[in-house]
């Protein structure tokens, strides 16, 4: 997860203007964003209730609408969850991290 959230973060310098104008930027963030999905879904109950403060459902909820919404994808949405969402959410995981290597896991 926290590689698809660098990944997102080298790109997320550039304006609303570019990234409406630019195919690859907009195809970038959803990518990644799907990737964070999917590794948020595969993290087990028991991982995810260290870290309640993610929002756990809403992420693998967004990966499902990525993956599955085709023609229902808002650029709106996705614009705001790589500028909001992503940088809100990188502290908690690191956080997540830091617990799981403390515990030996």
């Amino acid at each position: 997860m926290l590689d698809a959230i660098a990944a997102i973060e080298r790109y997320r310098d550039r304006d609303r203007a570019s990234f409406e104008r630019d195919e690859l930027l907009q195809v970038w963030f959803l990518r990644n964003l799907q990737i964070l999905g999917e590794a948020a879904r595969g993290i087990p109950e028991d991982v995810r209730a260290l870290a309640p403060d993610v929002p756990w459902p809403s992420i693998v909820g967004m990966r499902n609408v990525l993956v599955h919404g085709y023609f229902e994808i808002d650029a709106d949405i996705v614009w705001d969850a790589a500028n909001r969402d992503v940088p809100a959410l990188q502290p908690a995981l690191q956080r997540l991290l830091r617990d799981l290597e403390d515990r030996g896991r």
